[in-house]
């Protein structure tokens, strides 16, 4: 089969190849995906697991990409839940070779049917920005109506997501970005924007939680903008400042069919809206994947038309 591998981490996205590669085998519990379409996150090259597995063994040539929408081609031993010829999506392990490939073996409960009126682009985006959404508003932020949310990033393929999901939950949303992202940002239902090239973020005042995809300076000034008992919740690390009166998050994004399915039902009923930007077949995928100009929303490759 046809798959992208990468074998030098110095080299990151610029060292993508476009290989011939062996049929994926399904372990227990596992499912073959014919894979229809795969996301990608740039950081992927700065994980450890991208290059070693489980036991820190060197895994090279490794298939990356996490994120896939596909149709279930086989099962292993012992899987239940899904059935060959079901479509899906969601999110494969962290240690294993992923989905920018033409078939991918993942396990089973790591993914969640994917509706028959929803494209499998827009499924391929939506498992690590829309769970990754959820899990830091809710699970990890406790988000409750009524209190106000700072999204950095708003504009971008996660904090897109909560932005939306923040401003249907009743919160008061502050995005920041760029200056060019001001009204995308506001699109998705931000109520006020901070531009970080040109505004100065702490005259926002106080905020109950913050929603950091950004890191350095502006996460470290952030803690200091959180209210008594609020959090601020990390995707990019532990965070280097800590709220004087509140707690500070960070976490590793899980695969969960249940929040799969509540985030595809809100695209559905059009309650949520994706953040594409390119895409791209794995024939010209390394060339997607290594932009000449910044990109703006989620590179998706569509591995199958």
């Amino acid at each position: 089969m046809k798959a992208i591998v990468v074998t030098d981490q110095a080299a990151g996205t610029a060292g993508m190849t476009l290989v011939e590669r062996p049929e994926p085998e399904p372990a227990i519990n596992d499912v073959i995906v014919q894979v229809h379409a795969s996301g990608f996150v740039p950081t992927e090259m700065e994980w450890p697991s991208t290059w070693t597995d489980r036991l820190g063994r060197d895994r090279t040539p490794s298939i990356p990409g996490h994120e896939l929408a596909g149709v279930v081609s086989a099962l292993g031993y012992g899987t239940t839940g899904l059935s060959v010829g079901q479509r899906v999506f969601g999110l494969t392990d962290w240690t294993r070779d992923g989905t920018l490939a033409e078939r991918v073996a993942v396990e089973a409960r790591n993914l969640a049917p994917l509706p028959g009126d929803v494209d499998f682009t827009v499924g391929a985006s939506l498992p690590i920005s829309g769970l990754t959404a959820w899990q830091g508003l809710f699970d990890h932020g406790r988000l409750k109506a009524g209190q106000s949310v700072l999204v950095h990033g708003a504009a971008g393929a996660v904090g897109a997501m909560v932005t939306q999901l923040a401003h249907e939950f009743g919160a008061y949303v502050i995005g920041t970005g760029r200056a060019a992202d001001r009204q995308k940002a506001l699109d998705f239902g931000a109520q006020e924007f901070v531009d970080l090239g040109n505004d100065v973020l702490e005259d926002v005042g106080g905020v109950d939680l913050v929603f950091d995809v950004i890191g350095g300076d502006i996460g470290k000034r952030s803690a200091g903008m959180v209210r008594p008992g609020g959090t601020l919740v990390s995707v990019v690390g532990p965070p280097e400042a800590r709220p004087a009166d509140g707690l500070a998050i960070d976490f590793v994004v899980e695969a969960d069919r249940a929040q799969l399915g509540e985030i595809v039902r809100r695209v559905r009923d059009g309650r949520l809206r994706t953040n594409i930007g390119t895409v791209a077949t794995l024939d010209d995928a390394v060339a997607a994947l290594n932009p000449t100009e910044r990109a703006t929303g989620k590179t998706i490759i569509s591995v199958r038309p």
